[in-house]
């Protein structure tokens, strides 16, 4: 329904009024992080934190100590501490990795946020965008504290051996290129294809997959472009919001500006997404209205970055580009990424959550309920609403998250008719914590073109709105209406609701309950139990795909297409695949008739190559597949993994 007007005759976005990063802009110098960063953990004892510390630790990162609520003690050598305030003063540390839950990850970044920690790194995915969308309310707020992801791999300086996150350390060398990038495991590819390249990586800065991110692409730009240790880019975007259209419009004014501009090389995710789904990352979709891959690539191309298809050429590309760059002459007096100062800090609350660390495998999609139940919930609260009639004329007002401004939005159009080539709609961001400003109102109806008696209706319908959106957590409220006797109707409504605050935080029972999985894709659903994103392709796709990584399974896709192939499915095992996942997601993919041969696309990061290879081979002899199967493994163990498949008579790519 909804078509967001993202540029305007003048080419601007357009917006009733900013809600802008403002102070929170002057934090992006925190991302400078090297071999004197001083690191701490927060959930610093659980079990994955330490395997990631110990590895990080013998790595070279300059990890201080650590935080679990209610310990004080020693941990790893390390410092153990019961709060992040008390680590501030302690351990004055210059960022925080926090490995924890996803329904405990807010809490626990809201400490850091009130301790003033210089840089935040949340890896968890799924957390709730309710909780983010407060959280970055705060951070916009202040100047102290920077935010890395969430649902991210994090940050890491191969120059300062420095890593905060979960990153494969195999696939990173000291080197000259920056990668900023929204998929992980397409970025894990990035950095082996420029380590193979003989070129190695400088900072690599996860933008991560969710609908908000801490760290946009320009914020990153901005770093790459005064670090000394950086002599080339790498952007990795993909469909969703408009960070990458803001990033070309960056990279054009760079490149004007700039006599000696550094060389920046691009990958777009997600050219054959299915229309109107969510491709595993939770802001992996495309609204009506927001740029599609293709867009975003013209638009890159058009500013001056070099596009490659595949992350396998971002070596050769950038080799290619670097033959042609003549770095400045760096300042001798200056070493790589120098610590920064620590800022004063102020009093904060102790931290109320544990900080043992559970990992959920469990992927997450909005959750999407019939118009007659939503309807049902708008009389709920008192508002006129009921099946279109055919008679009146429609007009849509939504609330929405607006991915620009990091935050909730109204969002308007007087015009909802499909056919009319320029339905326009103009969005109203709102602070969460404030909510939607009543001195909005009378330039919402403007906009909407309603008459003055409908205008004292229109507050009590946004109000109405916004209460649910709030309540009940909804992803998007999208409604239809009509002037009917001096009032509002609403005749059509399309409502979504975030299943990560049912699923990890088990919030928002009753609007779950609403979900009709009879209606649904069986096999979607089946997946969905094991942790497997599974999307069934519409059309006569006869490959099936088994990807490990949500950005690598869109990219996957847009490969076979490349090649004159035809995917008929995306499917996701998950960061962290396992044998039985692997076994599962063969299961699912024989069910669709359509299938002629799998490719399997593994790279090996937390995921390990020879192992993903032995549940491939146990895959395909207890379910006695007869189809023929493409094995890419690259990555952590891949020579390993390549041997086991290859030996067992499986067709391979080498």
């Amino acid at each position: 329904m909804i078509r967001l007007l993202l540029r305007g005759r003048s080419g601007k976005r357009e917006f009733s009024t900013t809600c802008s990063r403002g102070s929170y802009g002057k934090t992006i110098g925190n991302l400078r992080i090297g071999k004197d960063t001083r690191v701490i953990f927060q959930g610093f004892t659980g079990r994955q934190a330490t395997a990631n510390a110990r590895e990080s630790i013998e790595w070279g990162t300059n990890i201080v100590g650590g935080v679990t609520p209610g310990k004080n003690g020693e941990h790893l050598g390390r410092p153990v501490l019961p709060t992040v305030r008390e680590a501030m003063e302690k351990l004055k540390p210059d960022a925080t990795g926090i490995y924890v839950a996803a329904h405990q990850a807010p809490a626990a970044i809201e400490e850091a946020i009130e301790a003033e920690v210089p840089l935040i790194v949340a890896v968890a995915e799924h957390i709730p965008i309710h909780d983010i969308m407060r959280i970055h309310s705060m951070l916009k707020t202040q100047s102290k504290s920077r935010l890395v992801g969430a649902n991210a791999p994090g940050i890491i300086s191969a120059v300062g051996k420095c890593r905060i996150g979960f990153q494969p350390l195999p696939c990173f060398s000291p080197g000259r290129v920056g990668i900023v990038a929204k998929s992980g495991t397409l970025s894990y590819e990035a950095a082996s294809s420029t380590t193979r390249a003989g070129l190695g990586q400088s900072l690599c800065i996860s933008m991560g997959g969710d609908v908000l991110a801490g760290t946009n692409f320009v914020d990153a730009l901005k770093v790459f472009e005064e670090d000394e240790d950086t002599e080339g880019i790498i952007l990795i975007g993909e469909i969703g919001g408009v960070a990458e259209l803001e990033a070309a419009d960056w990279i054009a004014k760079y490149n004007q500006r700039s006599s000696n501009p550094k060389p920046i090389t691009a990958l777009i995710g997600g050219v054959n997404a299915a229309p109107g789904r969510v491709m595993g990352h939770a802001g992996a979709f495309t609204l009506p209205g927001e740029p599609d891959a293709l867009t975003k690539i013209k638009r890159l191309e058009k500013a001056g970055a070099t596009i490659v298809r595949h992350p396998e050429k971002f070596g050769g590309a950038m080799k290619t580009l670097l033959a042609d760059y003549n770095p400045p002459r760096r300042n001798s007096t200056s070493g790589p990424l120098q610590r920064r100062g620590i800022h004063t800090m102020r009093s904060v609350r102790p931290s109320l959550v544990s900080h043992a660390l559970e990992v959920n495998l469990n992927q997450r999609r909005p959750l999407y309920i019939k118009e007659s139940l939503g309807l049902d919930l708008l009389r709920e609260r008192g508002i006129n609403a009921s099946e279109y009639s055919g008679t009146g004329r429609r007009r849509m007002l939504a609330i929405g998250v607006d991915r620009a401004s990091l935050s909730p939005c109204v969002i308007a159009s007087p015009a909802t008719d499909p056919l009319s080539p320029h339905v326009e709609a103009k969005v109203f961001p709102f602070d969460y914590r404030s909510g939607f400003d009543k001195k909005l109102v009378p330039e919402v109806a403007r906009y909407l073109q309603l008459g003055d008696p409908y205008r004292v209706s229109l507050p009590k319908l946004i109000n109405g709105l916004v209460d649910l959106y709030m309540k009940k957590e909804a992803f998007l409220l999208e409604t239809l209406f009509v002037e009917r006797l001096g009032d509002l109707k609403v005749v059509g409504a399309n409502f979504g609701f975030d299943d990560a605050a049912f699923r990890s935080s088990k919030r928002q029972e009753d609007i779950h309950a609403l979900r009709i999985i009879e209606e649904e894709d069986p096999q979607e659903v089946e997946a969905e139990k094991d942790g497997i994103v599974y999307l069934k392709f519409a059309g006569d796709g006869n490959i099936g795909t088994l990807v490990n990584g949500a950005g690598l399974a869109m990219n996957t896709v847009d490969a076979l297409a490349d090649a004159g192939g035809e995917a008929a499915n995306f499917l996701d095992t998950g960061g962290k695949a396992t044998s039985e996942t692997v076994k599962k997601s063969f299961q699912v993919i024989l069910q669709d008739e359509r299938v002629k041969v799998i490719f399997v696309n593994i790279f090996g990061g937390l995921t390990l190559g020879d192992m993903i290879a032995n549940g491939i081979l146990l895959a395909f002899k207890g379910l006695e597949m007869r189809l023929p199967i493409v094995v890419r493994i690259r990555g952590t163990n891949e020579e390993e993994g390549q041997k086991i498949v290859s030996l067992d008579s499986l067709s391979l790519e080498l």
